[in-house]
This record gives structure tokens, C-alpha cells and sequence, in this order.
């Protein structure tokens, strides 16, 4: 299977796009494709130090946690030279996944470019709409897209001219509400209705819950139950959440009977 390479990027801050990129590549390194993972926040380093938690609890409980290989790449002089080298070694796995930093860089396009696959996680707000669409403050109705949504655009042309490829672009749509609440229905429809303008698909995503919280420190996800000392039906909702969102993404080679129950 040649190389795919998944890119989360957002400029919004807390809309889970770290526990997402952790969720999705332990998933595909239990399913048992050769994974590996780029973190472009050499500041923040969350999902780098998701993972380094990860490592750090099993030595101490003496378990055995999927975990894919993952480095940092610090932005600045020399950095996209460093990102176009790991992607050529990466060229012997099968999946890439990628957290870009939640800023404008040139390293982050350089990585968006050359993705086969754009997650971008958002809230069910309009303040989180607002990167990829403005809305009209009367009637909601979509009048242009956002800055965010030009910049994928762009990365689309790019690597187009690369190697004549195209992005599949997700806006995902984490932390929704349970309530079928007015602004739920109002965001539903600004998707609809930016999705086929600029060309995305939308998904339901990881819905608001506080064992995602808990999960950091200890650097365990959904996927490690044996690990998860307080299994829950909670849990299990959200597992479930999880699965439809790896089946959903129509991710090459991913058959959700290879992922241990």
C-alpha cells in the first residue's frame, strides 16, 4: 500500500485536534498498519507529549501499548528541508500522520500540500466556523469562506501542481451536543451549504466528554481498555463514536474487523 498521509490542521485552539490525531494513530497501529506520526509544535509538543505519556505509563504498569513511532519537528530555517526528508523515509509505512502547529507557517502549508487526507477538528460554534466561512449575523447564511478554508484551497492547488494528486478535506465536528439545540441546527446548515461551495465533507467527531481529559497524563485512549481502570458505558459510547468516525474517513485499506474489540 503506497504511502498516505493524514494532516489535522486548524488555527483554533481547543477543538480537540490533538486527542484526535492520538485516537486515529493508535487505531491504525492496532489495526496493524506501520504508522507513524509528525509534530509540528515544537512549542507546545501536545501530541508528541500524548504519546511520551503514553510510553512512560505502560513502562510503569508493565503493559503493552500500541504506540506509533513519532517525532518533533521544530519550525524555522531548515524545517520544511527536515519535513520533505521524513516524508521520503516514511515512504515504507503506510500511514502519516501529521499535527500541524495552530498558526500559519510555512511549514504547516509545506505539510498540508503534501496531504492525502485534511482533518480539521472544530467546535459546533460559529467562533470556530468563522476559519472556514463568514455568515451573514441575521441569517446565517453563508457569505464567504474564511481564511482557513483559502489556505486549504491553496494547498489543494499546490499539490496538485506537485504530483497531480488531490486532498480529501473533513471538517469534523467535534464536541457536539447531545440537545438538538437551535445553534446545532444552524451550524449544520452553514456546513451544507460551505461544503458544496468549497468542496469538504463533514463528520460527526468526538463528542464532549471528561474522560478525554483524564486520558492525557497517563497518554491512553479509547482503544486501551484493559489499561482503563474505570471502563464505563460512558466509554463505550464513545468507542462506538470513534469506529464510525475511522469508517467514515474512507481511509485506504481500513476494514474496522481489524481493530480488537
Amino acid at each position: 500500500m503506497p504511502l498516505h498521509i493524514i494532516a489535522l490542521g486548524n488555527e483554533k485552539g481547543g477543538t480537540g485536534k490533538s486527542t484526535t490525531a492520538v485516537h486515529i494513530g493508535v487505531a491504525l497501529t492496532l489495526a496493524g498498519f506501520r504508522t507513524a506520526m509528525l509534530d509540528l509544535d515544537s512549542r507546545q509538543r501536545t501530541t508528541a507529549r500524548y504519546l511520551e505519556n503514553r510510553v512512560a505509563f505502560a513502562a510503569r504498569r508493565g503493559l503493552a501499548l500500541a504506540t506509533p513511532d513519532h517525532i518533533t519537528i521544530a519550525d524555522g530555517e531548515g524545517a520544511e528541508a527536515e519535513l520533505a526528508l521524513r516524508l521520503e523515509q516514511a515512504a515504507a509505512i503506510d500511514f502519516l500522520i501529521i499535527d500541524t502547529p495552530g498558526r500559519d507557517s510555512a511549514l504547516a502549508r509545506a505539510a498540508l500540500a503534501r496531504a492525502d487526507t485534511i482533518i480539521t477538528p472544530i467546535n459546533d460554534s460559529f467562533i470556530d466556523f468563522d476559519l472556514i466561512g463568514e455568515v451573514d449575523p441575521e441569517t446565517f447564511a453563508v457569505k464567504k469562506p474564511g481564511f482557513y478554508a483559502a489556505l486549504v484551497f491553496e494547498q489543494r492547488q499546490a499539490r496538485a501542481r506537485h504530483d497531480g494528486g488531490s486532498i480529501d478535506w473533513v471538517v469534523l465536528r467535534n464536541r457536539l451536543s447531545t440537545l438538538e439545540a437551535r445553534n446545532r441546527k444552524r451550524m449544520g446548515a452553514a456546513l451544507d451549504q460551505l461544503s458544496k461551495r468549497i468542496g469538504f465533507r463533514q463528520l460527526p467527531g468526538l463528542s464532549e466528554r471528561v474522560i478525554y481529559r483524564e486520558f492525557f497524563p497517563r497518554g491512553l485512549t479509547l482503544l486501551d481498555r484493559g489499561a482503563l481502570e474505570d471502563f464505563s458505558i460512558s466509554h463505550v459510547g464513545a468507542r462506538a463514536e470513534l469506529r464510525a468516525l475511522l469508517a467514515a474517513l474512507n481511509l485506504p485499506g481500513w476494514d474496522p474487523a481489524r481493530l480488537p474489540e
